[in-house]
């Protein structure tokens, strides 16, 4: 595949030239006394892109998964009760974990491309008179469906049932790309990876606690060392790490912050919504819904496209792979085949958007789809061409 060309998978994203340079460092003594100019700015940037002023954030060498372990194990014992909506692959996968720890899960499952329903979930947590519910568990941005949910409505649920549980979001796909707001919306523990908003290679779990969920750590009991924050907290109160560090991945976080806070955070978030917006009239010119099932759950990082009845979404990929060298994503799960996906988050411009589509286009008409070749991209054309 042709390096040049964008990728539009919802991660991996791609990357700018100065965080590659970033990344590809001089070998560094972790233990000298530079690493903590690395190290501090880099903590210091999530929280402000988090918009948090109490959060404490570590940075595990890990993905967005070991993100969710780390919610998991340093707040939570073996046995605790915990609600969680499944509504997608990402969801379900965490789920997953949940039980392989040996917590018990109360699984509110809704159709994939629903989002979170804040009504259910306060229901449940009212009934929960002995508040056996520690923890409630949402998906911010259900990135095999392009769904989002409404964090501030989930913890609005959670404060109406006057329940004492931490609230836990999975925001790997939609931190450093959508409005993300920590100390506002009470999340207790947020998780998010390098690979997407962030736009580092994979290779770094980034989990951030609430002063009530570090508060939760000696009285977990789950069974934790490379996750455990205790040991992180004391690296990074002597510029350290509790072991070896991927240096660069931090000194590239540290310029990833830097370029985000540089552009403004609102107007980062601006740029995925008028790209996303653009996608999306593409896709209604196709006669395609999104699999999102409203407007309001429309995602403004990937875009989940449900191909018509009797066409195999998986040869969009393939094609636009083998041909265009082009790489979209695919579906996940049950929706493998139903779907394919344009990620549109990180470092993407309306102009490597609208290459995109029209990509798309030519794999959908190679493959005798009912479209009009250009259609979208029109479309798209003329969106970008009165709103920047």
């Amino acid at each position: 595949m042709h390096n040049q060309n964008p990728v539009f998978i919802p991660g991996p994203t791609n990357m700018p030239e100065a965080l590659r340079r970033a990344v590809d460092m001089p070998t560094m003594d972790h233990r000298s006394a530079g690493f903590k100019d690395i190290l501090h700015p880099a903590l210091d940037g999530v929280k402000k892109v988090l918009k948090s002023e109490t959060a404490e954030v570590f940075l595990f060498p890990s993905t967005g998964s070991g993100g969710w372990e780390t919610a998991l194990s340093n707040t939570l014992c073996k046995g605790d009760k915990v609600l969680a909506c499944e509504n997608g692959m990402f969801s379900q996968k965490w789920i997953d974990m949940c039980l392989r720890h040996g917590l018990e899960v109360e699984v509110v499952k809704v159709e994939w491309g629903m989002g979170i329903p804040a009504a259910r979930f306060e229901e449940i947590l009212a009934a929960d008179k002995s508040h056996e519910i520690k923890a409630v568990l949402a998906t911010h941005n259900e990135t095999a469906t392009g769904v989002v949910s409404d964090i501030a409505a989930v913890r609005a649920a959670i404060n109406s049932a006057a329940h004492p549980a931490l609230l836990f979001v999975d925001g790997v796909s939609s931190i450093g790309s959508m409005d993300f707001r920590m100390d506002e919306w009470g999340v207790d523990v947020a998780i998010t990876g390098s690979q997407k908003g962030f736009m580092l290679p994979a290779g770094l779990a980034i989990a951030a606690f609430s002063p009530k969920a570090s508060a939760m750590v000696e009285s977990a009991t789950l069974p934790r060392w490379y996750f455990d924050i205790r040991d992180m907290r004391a690296g990074y109160a002597v510029n350290g790490y509790p072991y070896t560090p991927p240096v660069g991945m931090i000194n590239g976080l540290k310029m990833a912050t830097d370029m985000l806070l540089s552009e403004g955070l609102e107007n980062v978030f601006a740029r995925h919504e008028r790209i996303a917006t653009g996608v999306r009239k593409a896709v209604a010119a196709w006669n395609m819904p999104l699999y999102a099932h409203s407007p309001e759950l429309f995602s403004n990082s990937v875009s989940a496209i449900k191909t018509p009845d009797g066409y195999d979404a998986n040869q969009i990929v393939t094609l636009a792979s083998d041909k265009y060298d082009t790489a979209f994503g695919g579906g996940l799960g049950q929706v493998a085949g139903k779907l394919f996906r344009i990620g549109h988050l990180g470092s993407l411009t309306d102009m490597m958007a609208l290459s995109g589509l029209a990509v798309a286009e030519m794999c959908m008409k190679d493959l005798g789809f009912p479209i009009t070749l250009g259609a979208g991209v029109a479309v798209a054309q003329e969106h970008c061409r009165t709103s920047i």
